[in-house]
């Protein structure tokens, strides 16, 4: 395993950790794990963004049935960041596979009471953001739809009466 390069900037440590994390995500969807496995441990070594690195360690190995290293990864995650709130609710998802349903249940609400806490800390998939916007959408649309219908209905009554 290599170590990180002293003469390696910052940012430019951060932009491989960046391009890492994307790229393992792309890998997770393609099903390609153990690839996505050996790039974040690689990225480990750049020494920053630990918390986000095992915390994506931890959905690759729950995605591929691991559960026991998804539990090390995501609890690793928590001592590298403790306000990680995802890796949090993901090793209470961990718990319950597990049908450890007390602890499931614990964790969970602990993130959830995090979330609460601090929504600023809150992350998203690129997909939970697109069906999110998709959702607001039809909820606004729906929206406008049933005041004009309403609007016409008075309309259309005031014409009769």
């Amino acid at each position: 395993m290599s170590t990180t390069n002293p003469s390696q900037s910052e940012a430019d440590r951060r932009a491989a950790v960046d391009r890492a994390l994307e790229r393992a995500d792309e890998l997770r969807r393609e099903k390609r794990f153990e690839e996505g496995e050996e790039l974040l441990i690689e990225a480990l070594a750049h020494g920053i963004e630990k918390g986000q690195i095992y915390y994506r360690l931890g959905n690759l190995y729950y995605d591929r049935g691991d559960h026991e290293r998804a539990e090390y990864a995501f609890r690793k995650a928590i001592s590298n960041d403790p306000n990680h709130i995802n890796a949090h609710h993901n090793l209470g998802v961990v718990y319950r596979a597990e049908g450890r349903v007390r602890e499931s249940i614990q964790m969970r609400k602990k993130a959830q009471r995090m979330a609460r806490q601090n929504p600023d800390r809150v992350t998203i998939t690129p997909e939970q953001a697109k069906f999110a916007r998709t959702f607001a959408i039809r909820w606004l649309f729906g929206g406008l739809l049933v005041i004009v219908g309403l609007v016409g209905l008075v309309i259309l009554l005031s014409w009769l009466f």
